[in-house]
């Protein structure tokens, strides 16, 4: 397989040695020279000094035979606009990209990344694992980032209390599978009722986040300004 990593950073480096080691054809694309350099004094001639924003430069790394473009660099507008060319103007069949502002996610999805990596959302579901908070916790996102695995704890206020699971007004595509109760997972069915301390979980699209969070924790989730 033909791997593009667009990023020279520690994330883009380390991918490219762990490519490399199981055996994949790997080009490193980084627009600092004296970074580009030091790389290839440590992995070899297959970094590219040039900047993966340019199409030009992408296509001298060979994206048209690419089967996978990843943009890792530290600026969400390059990743976007990497693996964009990627796509539509390589044809790529695969791109993924991190996104550093886990806000810019659903646009990334939208416009047709195939697969996001959002370190900052994935540090913070391990925190928030540990330390429960009134608010809709993302598990896992799958699907190709279509769907998101999500996770609600009830606590007092919450209109969900009381209610049988199969009376809860899900939006289209979503749905309530599970739930932890007193240190153990039960299956959540129609006639479940649930309770105050129940931490819900479920499926849904990414989309639907914002009607999950009202009907399970009765309050708008919090958006920047």
């Amino acid at each position: 397989m033909f791997v593009i990593v667009v990023g020279g950073g520690k994330v883009g480096y380390f991918l490219a040695r762990e490519l490399i080691g199981s055996g994949h054809e790997v080009a490193l694309m980084e627009r600092d020279r004296d970074r580009a350099a030091q790389i290839t004094e440590q992995i070899g001639s297959i970094v590219i000094a040039h900047d993966g924003c340019e199409g030009k430069y992408l296509g001298e790394a060979g994206a048209n035979r690419a089967d996978i473009v990843t943009a890792v660099t530290g600026d969400d507008e390059d990743n976007l606009v990497i693996c964009q060319m990627a796509k539509h103007h390589f044809n790529v069949p695969r791109t993924i990209a991190r996104v550093n502002n886990p806000k810019n996610a659903a646009l990334f999805k939208h416009l047709g990344v195939d697969e996001i990596v959002s370190p900052t959302r994935m540090i913070l579901g391990s925190i928030e694992a540990d330390i429960p908070v009134h608010e809709l916790l993302i598990l896992a996102a799958l699907g190709g980032g279509e769907l998101e695995l999500v996770e609600a704890q009830l606590r007092e206020g919450s209109p969900a209390i009381g209610m049988l699971a199969g009376s809860l007004e899900l939006p289209d595509g979503c749905s309530v599978f599970a739930a932890i109760r007193d240190g153990r997972a039960i299956s959540v069915r129609s006639d479940t009722q649930l309770r105050e301390g129940d931490r819900v979980i479920g499926i849904g699209r990414a989309e639907c986040e914002g009607e999950l969070y009202k009907i399970l924790l009765g309050e708008e989730p919090e958006t920047a300004d």
